[in-house]
């Protein structure tokens, strides 16, 4: 398994706690210095089944920044691909990798369902 974060990021150590309580083991990748690459982000939108705007980061500064609220709509998948690529701090996390399973951002639910 490998748990894509930014170790500052509140989400991601809930997600690390809830991890290390079922005793998983994981691999982690930081987002902000090995950002991922817009292949690497397709394969994973492909596999996920969510909509490819889940995969953003809305809440962060950069997202506002760059007005991509309104910005989104109007392109296509591989500019929005292209553009995840650039900064990692504009993609949402943590991203929980295992096999064809993706999981983004951390919902305890939602991780307890797809990892049982």
């Amino acid at each position: 398994m490998q748990l894509i974060e930014y170790a500052k990021c509140s989400t991601c150590k809930k997600a690390k706690n809830w991890l290390d309580a079922k005793g998983l083991s994981y691999e982690t990748r930081p987002i902000k210095e090995e950002n991922p690459t817009a292949e690497e982000l397709k394969a994973w939108h492909k596999k996920s089944g969510l909509p490819l705007k889940r995969f953003f980061n809305t809440s962060g500064n950069l997202y506002k920044e760059l007005g991509l609220k309104d910005k989104l709509g109007e392109m296509g998948e591989e500019e929005q691909y292209q553009l995840l690529a650039t900064d990692g701090m504009l993609v949402k996390r943590p991203i929980l990798l295992e096999g064809d399973m993706v999981l983004v951002g951390f919902k305890e639910k939602e991780w307890e369902e797809k990892m049982s």
